[in-house]
């Protein structure tokens, strides 16, 4: 498979990996034969990069730490929860927590793998699909800073609904740029009240906006008075927004976000937490095409657990019956470097 602009992507070509919709049903199913009308519409519902299937690259396996079966659990509920804070109507707690178990199921049980996140973005799935990379992400930077299950759970409930304000309507008259009525005080106000959740839960969502330096949102504190999960999820819930775009004009691309990142180390994001996110994270995923230092091209084909820089890459040269294939293990060639991502 090669991870694509669906600006590049012809008709006949084969879709490598799902479309889901936002309650986690399936839009187009990999495998698919993508035809000018199926472009389009992906296109317009605001789908920028696909996974699709090359015969160069056969064998490339994108190793996703969530089952297609938790992800449709998680939308699911995800879906029905926002849209019972919407029409204020109450929601089920226990539903919640039950889907976090089954995602921290899958994390506990791929903890070896660099974190890809490839399912594919459209207008629709947006918002739900930032709560559960935002959730996948925070689990997996808890669990490598050495978290029990408890102090996990606590911290996965929180990520998930880290932005849950956003659905809780904002008293007429009102603004989000008022300090009260902040999308993370909304939460707050949300999640205070569900005595099934720790309030730990409810202060995640309400300190995730805030930086060290204290020029963060609601209330501007400091450092010392954030506390570790609203740290995590901050890390989190940046990274997802520079991958999906956001307010800009494109997504960036994985190192790209991790660069940015790593600037805000120690002034708004947490150095160690930071840290930990370099070693979860798949700084060029697997289908990713790019350019080495040596002026060869090709595509990012394996990871390196604790060296995600430093990927493996399938070169391929000629053309029809006279191709010449190798693989350049960047962990072994440390004089080569990936030089540009070509997407």
């Amino acid at each position: 498979m090669r991870y694509m602009s669906v600006e590049d992507i012809e008709p006949g070509q084969y879709l490598g990996k799902t479309v889901y919709s936002s309650n986690g049903t399936v839009l187009l199913s990999a495998g698919i034969q993508l035809t000018v009308y199926m472009i389009n519409t992906l296109k317009r519902i605001g789908v920028t990069m696909l996974y699709i299937k090359d015969p160069n690259f056969e064998g490339i396996e994108i190793e996703d730490v969530l089952s297609d079966s938790t992800k449709e659990v998680i939308f699911t509920e995800m879906s029905h929860t926002l849209e019972a804070v919407r029409s204020g109507k109450d929601w089920s707690t226990k539903k919640v927590s039950v889907s976090v178990e089954a995602l921290l199921e899958d994390v506990l049980n791929q903890r070896g793998v660099l974190l890809q996140l490839t399912d594919i973005r459209t207008a629709d799935n947006d918002d739900y699909l930032h709560a559960v990379n935002v959730c996948l992400l925070s689990s997996m930077i808890g669990l490598n800073m050495g978290l029990n299950y408890s102090q996990l759970k606590d911290l996965a409930i929180g990520a998930l609904l880290h932005d849950i304000g956003k659905a809780n309507p904002l008293p007429v008259g009102a603004s989000e740029d008022e300090q009260n009525y902040h999308h993370t005080w909304r939460g707050f106000e949300v999640l205070k009240n569900k005595r099934e959740f720790s309030l730990l839960i409810a202060h995640t969502a309400l300190q995730h906006h805030e930086k060290l330096n204290g020029s963060g949102l609601p209330r501007g504190l400091d450092s010392d008075s954030i506390h570790l999960f609203p740290k995590i999820v901050a890390v989190a819930n940046k990274y997802d927004n520079l991958i999906g775009g956001g307010n800009r004009e494109r997504p960036l691309l994985p190192h790209e976000a991790c660069e940015q990142l790593m600037a805000s180390s120690e002034h708004e994001l947490d150095h160690e937490v930071l840290v930990e996110f370099t070693r979860i994270i798949s700084v060029y995923p697997n289908g990713t095409a790019v350019r080495l230092s040596t002026k060869e091209t090709g595509v990012v084909v394996r990871q390196h657990r604790g060296l995600p820089g430093r990927p493996v890459i399938r070169v391929i040269r000629g053309s029809g019956d006279e191709l010449d294939v190798k693989e350049v293990d960047l962990a072994v060639e440390t004089t080569t470097f990936i030089e540009a991502v070509l997407a």
